[in-house]
């Protein structure tokens, strides 16, 4: 099959959505489809790569690649919203010049790209699939980017217009599915299929071969979303965690990574900048808890990626989040760790110092997490259930019944 990628951000961006297309991509090719990818010159989380003014072609692990020029810059929401124009932009003008295809995915975001896969897909008579990384709308409402208006009620229609064209919308988690639900999106059309993890290892970590110090690693984008700043408060202050000589190591970057960084007043809290390829491994080998955090007050618009890769590799992992959402679900559910309550960032530290003074209970969380993570979140799987949909959705169009799977 000709599958067509439509992804704002790819390798060799180490965080965020550039790590999952990539993983996407290799495992539908390696399955023998024929796999173009278009996105962005690399961007995020900071602008290491230059800039280019034309697109130009490249290819990485084998894939051919299309790369479009954009306007880059992140440092508040207009130009947030400027760069993603530009590339929505150029996806639109490149679109007609695009080589047959009998599916795109589009990843969202880019929100205004989808503008293109919506026209390609109409002139084009091709079927494409939406795969809903953020509820962008819910998310920039819920952040501040866009307020409550005329601005934010025009990309709510246009997120409807999305889910109509759409042949089928590919979620990450359940809360996305009835979000959806919820917007009057047919229940036939949206899919669930897990995010995969984009590291993982053919043996749980060694959790007794870890770095002398227990020590919690938190990784990947560094957000308000995230409440990273109470969480360094509540560590500091935990009497415990000093006693146990923890340390808690912030891997990423991302807006509010200087009012994290602010709020460091003791030596044993560590923020080493985003780590690329290979610089993450010791951190992954060497951590003894994984974090996932998300302040309680903000509305679910995301699955952490961080997540699926902590237990791809048997790190146990606590959840200072809302205990009522899907990554608290996924933890508890798979035994992979334990849930604190957001609200409450001195229970993470509590209950982190609790956890590192048992070593069989990291042990047992850790080798739960693993099996489940190879269950719901190897590429391989991934690859698998895309592949139904995308055979499903392409026979349908060509007037055959799907094969039975």
């Amino acid at each position: 099959m000709r599958i067509q990628l439509w992804s704002y951000n790819y390798d060799p961006e180490p965080q965020g959505c550039a790590p999952l297309s990539r993983m996407l991509a290799l495992e539908l090719s390696s399955r023998g489809h024929e796999v173009l990818v278009v996105c962005a010159h690399p961007h995020y989380p900071e602008p290491r790569w230059g800039m280019r003014l034309r697109p130009y072609r490249e290819r990485r692990d084998g894939i051919p690649i299309l790369r479009l020029p954009l306007w880059i810059g992140r440092e508040n929401g207009i130009e947030r919203m400027r760069q993603e124009l530009s590339f929505a932009t150029m996806q639109t003008l490149v679109s007609p010049l695009l080589p047959a295809t009998d599916a795109i995915v589009a990843v969202t975001p880019c929100f205004p790209a989808l503008a293109a896969a919506m026209a390609f897909s109409r002139v084009r008579s091709t079927p494409w699939i939406m795969w809903l990384q953020d509820i962008v709308t819910d998310g920039a409402a819920t952040t501040g980017l866009i307020d409550d208006g005329p601005m934010l009620k025009a990309a709510q229609r246009f997120e409807r217009m999305a889910y109509d064209s759409a042949s089928r919308v590919v979620v990450i988690s359940e809360a996305f599915r009835q979000n959806l639900l919820a917007k009057g999106v047919p229940g036939e059309k949206i899919v669930r299929i897990f995010n995969p993890s984009t590291r993982h290892t053919s043996q749980p970590v060694d959790l007794d071969g870890a770095s002398t110090d227990p020590r919690i690693l938190a990784m990947g984008n560094i957000g308000h979303s995230q409440g990273l700043d109470r969480i360094v408060d509540a560590f500091q202050e935990s009497t415990e965690l000093d006693a146990l000589g923890a340390q808690l190591v912030i891997a990423g970057h991302g807006v509010a990574a200087d009012e994290v960084h602010a709020r460091i007043r003791s030596e044993r809290v560590h923020m080493p900048g985003v780590l690329y390829g290979e610089q993450l491994e010791p951190e992954l080998r060497g951590a003894s808890i994984g974090l996932v955090s998300q302040r309680a007050d903000i509305q679910e618009f995301n699955l952490p990626s961080k997540l699926m890769n902590y237990m791809a590799y048997g790190i146990p992992v606590i959840a200072s989040v809302n205990p009522d959402c899907e990554t608290a679900r996924i933890v508890l559910e798979s035994g992979a760790g334990w849930v604190t309550d957001a609200q409450n960032p001195s229970d993470f530290a509590s209950i982190a110092a609790a956890r590192l003074r048992d070593s069989e209970a990291l042990r047992s969380a850790g080798r739960a997490g693993f099996a489940y993570a190879k269950e719901n979140f190897h590429p391989s799987a991934v690859a698998a259930r895309f592949e139904r949909v995308l055979i499903d959705i392409t026979t349908r169009l060509n007037g055959f019944s799907p094969p039975s799977h």
